[in-house]
């Protein structure tokens, strides 16, 4: 008897393990310095307008640092390995480790240099600045017109060692 109830569907084995992750949040002093500008805006409408209804201030401007702080921290970096094949993932995109030539880390002193003067334009660009350190990861894929991919990550040793495994 089939597990599903479509025919033509048939089930997947498919293996997957985690050999990288790590999501890019947003400093704690951030997260702090945003609710400390909400609470004097709700604060300055209370003044204006007392009463109960001077409450829905907060009610409505304190979510919005949250919301805006989770959403700056959304990205993701991993090495996801599915069915023997390895992927490097970069929020949504992801790309075979097979078509990587070569990795190399991006120290802060030079992060400058690469963001700048050096980037090429048809470079897959991945940053967030309140990360200090990079990942420089050079494709070699005919097909794609991408010459590499420069991603921003904490751990820069953990990533490469996880694409050179």
């Amino acid at each position: 008897m089939p597990e599903t109830s479509r025919p033509d569907t048939a089930p997947t084995d498919s293996v997957s393990s985690t050999l990288y992750s790590e999501r890019l949040w947003l400093p704690v002093w951030w997260w702090i310095a945003g609710l400390a500008v909400a609470a004097l805006l709700a604060a300055e409408v209370h003044m204006g307008r007392p009463g109960l209804v001077s409450f829905l201030a907060y009610v409505v401007l304190l979510p919005i640092p949250i919301w805006v702080s989770f959403w700056l921290s959304r990205m993701r970096v991993g090495v996801i390995e599915t069915n023997g094949v390895k992927e490097l993932h970069v929020g949504r995109a992801h790309i075979p480790v097979d078509l990587i030539s070569r990795a190399a880390e991006v120290p802060a002193s030079a992060k400058s240099a690469a963001m700048g003067r050096q980037l090429d334009p048809t470079a897959f660009v991945q940053h967030r600045p309140w990360v200090k350190t990079m990942v420089l990861v050079v494709l070699d894929d005919p097909e794609d017109p991408t010459p590499y991919w420069l991603i921003s990550t904490r751990r820069p040793a953990a990533l490469l060692a996880a694409l050179n495994r």
